[in-house]
């Protein structure tokens, strides 16, 4: 057992610290600045910080870090876990510097695994080259959506196309105005086996009939800096059947494979949240002081830091050993191993950033420092890609079969 990262993971790891420390975390501030003074709030990916990372990104090799194969850098999930760690520390300027950004993400993953040849051309081309973004349309608000075969929204074929028709929610990038396309999973039969009702189809933003009504709030961020979580209506929205990715009834299988890469990709970010909330809380503690000492002096404080050293080592040794499973074994493999990290990583992150805004008073609950909205988004990461109960519950359920499976097999 190797705990060394091999030579490419510290090759690209070094380019990254560097273009991080050099590049990305000066240019936080003027990133904001740069936000707050758009005409459209939501146009993130527009302001031109944004642009000059993106070139130095690419300059150093580190563009599309994510994706492995000839269309991103070739690392496997275990080299790229050290460098999506790392982004995490900016949390809202580092992926996309890097266009390692969710949700586009996983729908170049969704394109480039599932796509035709056109449909890679029209669409993973120019997201792999950053021209446009993207959105995955899945969760409804009328329907509990952390069981996905409770989707609603009906995707009919009539003559040489598909209409859509449905509501959906909480769909992130989508207020963007460079979001471009929508990958929307609807029903194409309803009266299918239960994980065969619903397919995955292409959607162009500008397609009659498709409305972004609102954006959503989260703890009341508006979470701009990522083109915020839309509601948006899908009225007889008509497309081409060329459209659909895959085919009819492929869609649950889909999104169960773009899921896993997506739900790791969060975890390895998250960590990176973790590290930079442990920094600013010893920061915290040794320049604040109250009674006349420190606040690193006080115990409660000491056991907070050392807590969050060990939990965070923890959660990054199992998310190692997920992407480890993932590269080896398979992502169906390695299915555990995920809920596990899905379970584990919001719980383990959101305590951390709990004890680093208490550190904080007052300041941490407010813009001064990004605690505040650290933990507004990794709160979000005990709901989206199923919340923890569901995750829980098959967990177990799959410890429970491997134990009577060894019953039976001892019993002869």
């Amino acid at each position: 057992m190797d705990f060394a990262f091999d030579a490419t993971t510290e090759r690209m790891r070094q380019r990254l610290l560097a273009l991080m420390e050099e590049k990305i975390y000066p240019a936080e501030a003027t990133f904001r600045e740069q936000l707050a003074v758009l005409e459209n709030q939501w146009a993130w990916s527009t302001v031109p910080i944004l642009q000059e990372l993106r070139a130095e990104a690419r300059g150093a090799g580190l563009w599309n870090a994510f994706l492995p194969g000839q269309e991103g850098a070739g690392l496997t999930n275990l080299q790229y876990a050290p460098l999506a760690e790392i982004t995490g520390r900016s949390l809202h300027l580092a992926p996309a510097a890097l266009n390692c950004a969710a949700p586009d993400t996983g729908n170049m993953e969704v394109l480039a695994s599932f796509g035709t040849i056109a449909q890679r051309e029209a669409w993973l081309d120019p997201l792999l080259a950053g021209r446009l973004r993207s959105a995955f349309a899945m969760t409804e608000p009328d329907v509990a959506s952390s069981d996905a075969t409770n989707i609603a929204t009906r995707i009919n074929r009539i003559g040489n196309g598909y209409v859509v028709n449905g509501r959906k929610c909480w769909i992130t990038g989508a207020m963007n105005p460079e979001c471009a396309l929508f990958i929307v999973m609807g029903k194409t039969d309803p009266d299918a086996d239960r994980h065969r009702q619903q397919s995955m189809i292409l959607v162009p933003r500008d397609t009659p009939g498709v409305v972004v009504k609102r954006g959503m709030e989260v703890f009341g961020y508006d979470d701009h800096n990522h083109g915020g979580h839309a509601e948006i209506v899908f009225h007889d929205v008509r497309v081409d059947a060329s459209n659909l990715i895959g085919a009819e009834g492929d869609g649950f299988a889909i999104a169960q494979a773009r899921l896993g890469p997506g739900r790791i990709h969060h975890c390895m970010r998250s960590i990176g949240v973790a590290e930079r909330a442990i920094e600013l809380m010893c920061d915290r503690a040794d320049a604040r002081i109250a009674f006349g000492r420190p606040l690193a002096d006080q115990g409660v404080v000491r056991d907070w830091i050392a807590e969050a050293r060990v939990r965070l080592e923890q959660l990054r040794l199992l998310v190692l050993k997920t992407a480890w499973l993932m590269d080896t074994k398979g992502n169906k493999a390695a299915h555990s191993e995920i809920q596990a990290i899905k379970i584990a990583t919001p719980r383990t992150v959101e305590w951390i950033l709990d004890k680093a805004i208490q550190v904080h008073g007052a300041g941490g609950l407010s813009q001064d420092f990004p605690l505040a909205e650290y933990f507004a988004n990794v709160r979000t990461l005990r709901i989206i890609d199923g919340p923890d109960e569901v995750h829980k519950n098959a967990f177990a359920r799959g410890e429970l079969k491997r134990r009577a499976a060894v019953r039976r097999l001892m019993s002869g």
